[in-house]
């Protein structure tokens, strides 16, 4: 599990501090240790960030922080943590294992480099998953957009193929059709803790056990669905996912690659996890289709006067199912 890694630092990672009794519900109890997992790439600063905030966090147990980087092109550097720095780019699943490899406390975090949380955040959230544990707590997250539902139904092909069907991109935002591309609505801005049956990777908190007795993370999928795969095998093991009102992670996203080869990735994994869980040409078929209507749909468009490139987008979208159908095993 992420054995091509090297531990090039530590230094102190005790973010012990004693909180203000009026804003800790528990502030005279000692919580438990965490590790945290950070997978890093690209530039520093969003990490460097997101370490600060975790320094200034306002929670009675030990931290330790643990910054994995993938084989970023600028090796990562800081104070009070640990970083593993890993030979080769293999992915968020794959850094956090390599991360995961040197945790030393029961209690596992990982958390997205590019968000923003507030000082009680690590206290809100223990506090919060305490009730459910063992089990797989993420917590709600806002975006630039909006807020976004974190709480997802376990995929089907036919989530994605009415994703993929342009025609159908009037409705995104509308209830009952994110309800149809497997968005958990029960469970999106809920006032109280719901359980679902899997969460966004931005924020997953676990037992390490737990998440070493199922090998971590799968590290065949190199971005998209290792989350899904991973929660997927700990339900198998009896512990449930569950999104918490609070604390809240505001989310910056965007990635640190171009679109055209976030599209691939993303595409790559769907077909990937079809064949790890459900096996047959159903998923690729259906994306198949999907083309085919766009590009019926486009075309139509672009005879009404529309701009748009109907055939060069269906050769994309084909280009991109044919590619990972080739790569889903």
């Amino acid at each position: 599990m992420g054995l091509a890694a090297s531990r090039v630092r530590r230094s102190g990672a005790d973010l012990t501090q004693e909180a203000p009794a009026v804003t800790e519900p528990r502030s005279h109890t000692v919580r438990p240790a965490l590790s945290i997992v950070v997978p890093h790439y690209g530039a520093p600063e969003p990490t460097r960030d997101l370490l600060a905030q975790l320094a200034a966090q306002r929670y009675e147990g030990a931290v330790q922080v643990i910054v994995s980087d993938d084989a970023s092109p600028e090796p990562f550097t800081a104070d009070g943590c640990d970083v593993v720095r890993r030979d080769r780019n293999g992915g968020f699943g794959s850094a956090v294992n390599s991360g995961v490899a040197v945790a030393e406390h029961d209690l596992l975090l990982v958390l997205n480099s590019d968000i923003t949380i507030e000082e009680s955040f690590l206290a809100e959230l223990v506090d919060g998953a305490e009730p459910w544990m063992p089990a797989v707590v993420a917590t709600r997250v806002e975006e630039p957009f909006g807020s976004r539902c974190v709480g997802r139904l376990w995929p089907r092909p036919r989530h994605v193929v009415l994703e993929n069907l342009e025609p159908l991109a009037r409705f995104h935002g509308r209830p009952w059709f994110e309800k149809q591309l497997g968005n958990d609505l029960s469970s999106w801005d809920a006032p109280v803790a719901m359980p679902t049956d899997w969460a966004t990777g931005i924020c997953l908190f676990m037992p390490a056990d737990a998440f070493r007795a199922v090998g971590g993370f799968d590290e065949d999928f190199f971005m998209n669905c290792e989350e899904v795969d991973l929660q997927r095998r700990l339900h198998r093991r009896g512990l449930p996912t569950v999104i918490l009102p609070a604390p809240l992670i505001r989310h910056i996203g965007g990635g640190s690659s171009d679109s055209a080869r976030r599209s691939q990735w993303l595409m790559d994994a769907r077909l990937r996890y079809h064949e790890k869980w459900h096996g047959g040409p159903g998923l690729a078929l259906g994306l198949g289709s999907a083309a085919v209507v766009n590009l019926a749909w486009n075309s139509a468009r672009a005879l009404a006067g529309r701009h748009v490139d109907a055939r060069g987008g269906y050769e994309r979208q084909i280009s991109l199912v044919r590619h990972a159908w080739r790569n889903r095993r």
